[in-house]
């Protein structure tokens, strides 16, 4: 009957559509925000994300030149693509870094040169293929348009493995709050712990970014306002940034939703 084809119909949308992603904003929102309070914890720096140590743009870059230059490839090219241009700046980072410790301050200069020069690739293709800029400009924006289970089993495993580990280093992230003479006093090695923590920090924000692009905002506001919340100790900072991450996504989606249905 019309009404069975019409149930049929919506349950299809539904399921096919609303509810990955639903599941998508909240694991995008979760990893990006527990990726932004590690790099705050590491840096001892408010204003840190993966933005500002070049992740998205490496991961931008690298999604903008498959856009671009390869229009025909496979749809997966393009995320894996944006994984690896963001696991590369952090590679090229670390090696930048590595000499003199991983201190704060050199990580988040040379996050911020890198992020330039990969933000002056991505304005390069722009001004030099003007007519395939939208394709490449709505990934850059970031999107939960047209994704479906697929991109979740992207991003799934890395939320299920990494935000229980996040946790239970979090007493690391404690320990780097402090400056590197006390950290070490306490026992700590501060380069072998910002390492492991900027590696968990990467991977978080290059599953994210490669399943819905750059959504830049969240990584920094997430956790200030989990820490109003929770406070400063990170084994409640972190789950309660990641809730706060997620419903932050799960929220503009739905505006984002109800503004297109009125247009």
């Amino acid at each position: 009957s019309p009404r069975d084809i019409l149930a049929g119909s919506e349950q299809f949308i539904i399921m096919n559509y609303r509810v990955p992603r639903i599941i998508l904003a909240i694991l995008v929102g979760a990893g990006l925000s527990v990726s932004g309070t590690i790099l705050q914890g590491i840096v001892r720096n408010p204003l840190a994300s993966p933005d500002v140590i070049g992740i998205t743009k490496g991961a931008g870059l690298a999604a903008v030149i498959v856009i671009i230059l390869f229009p025909h490839s496979p749809a997966f090219v393009l995320p894996v693509a944006a994984f690896a241009g963001a696991i590369g700046i952090a590679f090229i980072l670390f090696v930048l870094v590595y000499k003199k410790g991983i201190q704060p301050t050199t990580l988040v200069l040379g996050g911020v040169a890198l992020g330039a020069l990969c933000h002056a690739g991505i304005q390069y293709f722009m001004i030099k293929f003007p007519l395939e800029i939208n394709a490449a400009l709505i990934w850059l924006t970031g999107s939960l348009w047209a994704k479906d289970w697929e991109h979740i089993s992207g991003v799934l495993p890395w939320i299920i493995v990494l935000l229980p580990l996040t946790i239970f280093l979090s007493i690391r992230l404690d320990i780097l709050h402090f400056e590197d003479d006390v950290a070490r006093g306490l026992g700590e090695n501060t380069t072998r712990s910002r390492f492991v923590l900027l590696m968990i920090a990467v991977a978080l924000a290059a599953s994210c970014v490669a399943a819905a692009g750059s959504i830049g905002f969240v990584g920094l506001i997430a956790p200030h306002v989990a820490r109003k919340l929770a406070g400063g100790k990170h084994k409640y900072l972190l789950p309660v940034s990641a809730m706060t991450g997620s419903l932050l996504v799960v929220l503009a989606a739905v505006a984002g939703h109800r503004d297109q249905d009125r247009r």
